[in-house]
């Protein structure tokens, strides 16, 4: 029998870089995602013998991005991806996991409960007026596998502070879909983003990901003030 038939996956030697002290968190999650993935409709039945590499310490390792004890929100969590990796490798986070189905928000809850993260869900859709309300002015927002850049910037740029970062885990053709949508993140307040690699070094297949800052509340905002950059946080 396969891993992916079913087979516990080997850790992965990289899993204790990663996580160091809390690996064990890591190993309890996978298991959990392994056994109820595929049934509870988080993950794909391909998946299933294949979690480590492709899901979990893809996600965890964006922490290389994140700033000490920062506001997080993850944006379509589904199976808690990158959020419940990147709660348990940076405990210093404050991060909400922000995903619309009940299901899906079932399984959030009942795995921080299981490892005894500090984290908060939400129900709803980043572009809801009450969840931009409740969830304005953070420092990052996360999001994997949820949409393309021009409607991923629409709904996660408002999200965040001047200065704010969006960190949108993609694939081989980041670079070609952050230059075709440029002209719609600018619009809602984006800078021009860059792509980055995580992981180099420590994963066999690094983590791809496009980051935007948040440099103006939106277009005519910046169409005010002539299109100066904010400056960011003293100490960031």
């Amino acid at each position: 029998m396969t891993a992916a038939e079913g087979e516990p996956e080997q850790v992965p030697a990289a899993a204790g870089d990663v996580f160091g002290d809390r690996v064990e968190l890591a190993e309890r999650f996978v298991a959990r995602l392994r056994e109820e993935g595929v049934r509870r409709g988080l993950i794909g039945p391909r998946e299933a013998g294949r979690l480590w590499e492709r899901h979990v310490l893809n996600s965890a390792i964006v922490a290389e991005l994140l700033p000490a004890e920062c506001g997080v929100i993850d944006v379509g969590s589904g199976a808690g991806l990158p959020g419940i990796p990147l709660a348990i490798a940076r405990p210093d986070l404050h991060l909400t996991l922000l995903e619309p189905m009940a299901r899906r928000v079932t399984w959030l809850q009942e795995v921080i409960t299981e490892l005894d993260l500090s984290v908060e869900v939400v129900r709803g859709r980043a572009e809801e007026v009450p969840v931009r309300t409740r969830l304005a002015d953070h420092d990052v927002v996360t999001a994997r596998a949820v949409a393309p850049m021009e409607r991923l910037a629409k709904w996660c740029i408002p999200l965040l502070r001047p200065g704010g970062r969006l960190l949108a885990m993609k694939g081989e053709s980041a670079a070609e879909e952050l230059e075709r949508d440029a002209a719609a993140i600018a619009a809602v307040g984006g800078d021009r983003g860059e792509v980055v690699s995580c992981g180099d070094g420590v994963l066999d297949v690094p983590t791809t990901v496009v980051v935007v800052e948040r440099v103006a509340a939106n277009a005519s905002a910046r169409r005010r003030d002539g299109g100066r950059r904010p400056r960011k946080d003293r100490g960031r």
